[in-house]
């Protein structure tokens, strides 16, 4: 890297997953309207052809008046020509197929088990794990042989457990996750406060807050803007609007299969005190499955969707004509703000920005003060100049803490069956059954039965 005034040039991004359809272009665009960065993005995919598209696309861009960041992209045949010397590593994969997804998310549905998502929590979650950590395992030693000083970013779910395997296979790692649901929270915390204190709109970055979980089951312990606590503002909306929810008039929640009335979130406070600062579809997941996953009918009183494969199937259509689209020029990538933050923190990292951002990073310094220190858990962080310093944020109360410890249980579990190799159906079988989606919901052999059968039908 080159640094001049106010400006780094030269940087080394290696993209695992550079042929992704989504997650690369967010990056992409976030690129071309950074004018303070520069350099070469090496795209690395197992899809040889959908990295020569992004390639394309990202090159076409450098000829646009209207764009400011100026990036060279070059596909990379082999993992170790991505990495090498890397400054920055992303990591933004699906792992295996949606066919195999397919299983992760609607096989359980069999014993009455639904899931909203199917990537972090419950067996889907689990499942997916078993096929995605092998693969960070190989990463994390990639990277400790080929670029060693490296920032690694992963976008990749289920989140916790990749970073805690990146660092399983090299303990010195630099790696940290992003999430955006975090953002989401403060997004609807921004427009309720602009609501109930009667003042015009609020950006998302000034609603202040604590965060603490881990990633997809965060909490808010502390909300505020500009001095005003926003606790009592938030549960007088609650008291007010809990049968309806929360709804933007241009995003209802039957409208999008992401989408939500953030009912489970309200329930979730009037409980716990705390706000739950993930989607809805992802936070009913990690709760007992006769609360808000019961069935799809229970699904939609608490007014947000099943996401299920057909959808995804079917969006991946779409996005694969929209590649063709755009890698041909006939549609050009809409130049406006993301929402995201990685374009941010990698300044941040390079020493022009220092941010405070949520991160999912071990909990090593004990920033969760109740929590293992082997956890990888979501708290905020101090982002400056090849330093992330995480944000003390105290401990989580012990109601919510007894929520948390089942599925860092089922982490160290996933972990001892990846790490032994062994296939381990039994142990598998036992982390379903620790799981509050499936507990008391099947006798102990349907779900060592489910177990054999989701293991088999994903990892051969």
């Amino acid at each position: 890297m080159r640094y001049e005034a106010d400006r780094v040039s030269g940087i080394q991004i290696a993209y695992i997953g550079g042929g992704s359809r989504g997650w690369a272009w967010t990056f992409m665009t976030d690129l071309a309207m950074e004018p303070q960065i520069s350099g070469t993005i090496r795209l690395y995919d197992i899809d040889r052809e959908a990295a020569e598209a992004n390639a394309i696309i990202g090159n076409r861009q450098k000829q646009r008046e209207d764009v400011s960041g100026q990036w060279d992209y070059v596909v990379k045949d082999t993992l170790r020509e991505a990495l090498d010397g890397a400054d920055f590593v992303v990591i933004s994969i699906l792992p295996g197929t949606f066919d195999e997804m397919e299983i992760d998310v609607h096989m359980p549905e069999r014993l009455g088990i639904y899931q909203s998502v199917g990537d972090t929590a419950g067996p889907g979650g689990m499942i997916r794990a078993l096929r995605t950590l092998p693969m960070f395992l190989e990463f994390g030693e990639a990277v400790r042989e080929n670029c060693p000083n490296a920032w690694v970013i992963n976008y990749t779910n289920p989140m916790t457990l990749c970073i805690r395997m990146l660092y399983q296979a090299f303990p010195q790692i630099k790696a940290f996750g992003c999430c955006h649901e975090v953002f989401g929270t403060q997004k609807v915390l921004a427009a309720i406060a602009s609501r109930e204190l009667g003042c015009g709109p609020i950006d998302r970055r000034d609603i202040h807050v604590n965060v603490l979980g881990i990633n997809h089951f965060t909490w808010f312990d502390y909300a505020s803007y500009k001095g005003i606590d926003l606790f009592p503002v938030y549960r007088q909306y609650v008291d007010d609007h809990y049968e309806e929810g929360f709804e933007e008039k241009e995003n209802h929640w039957m409208n999008s299969t992401f989408a939500c009335a953030h009912r489970v979130k309200m329930d979730l406070f009037r409980q716990y005190g705390l706000i739950a600062a993930a989607g809805d579809r992802h936070l009913a997941e990690f709760m007992p499955g006769e609360e808000y996953l019961k069935d799809p009918q229970t699904v939609e009183s608490w007014k947000f969707g099943l996401t299920t494969v057909a959808w995804r199937k079917e969006d991946l259509q779409k996005r694969l004509e929209r590649s063709r689209r755009l890698a041909s020029g006939q549609e050009e990538i809409e130049l406006k703000t993301t929402g995201e933050e990685g374009i941010l923190l990698i300044k941040a990292l390079c020493g022009l920005e220092r941010v405070v951002s949520n991160v999912n990073i071990p909990n090593t310094c004990y920033q969760i003060t109740n929590l293992p220190q082997n956890a990888v858990v979501e708290t905020n962080a101090v982002f400056e100049r090849d330093a992330i310093r995480p944000v003390l944020a105290g401990s989580v109360p012990e109601q919510v803490r007894r929520l948390l410890l089942p599925h860092l249980e089922n982490h160290d579990r996933i972990m001892q069956v990846v790490l032994g190799n062994n296939r381990d159906v039994e142990l598998v079988a036992e982390a379903f059954m620790n799981d509050p989606l499936v507990r008391g919901r099947a006798t102990k052999e349907q779900i060592q039965d489910l177990a054999r059968d989701m293991m088999s039908a994903t990892l051969g």
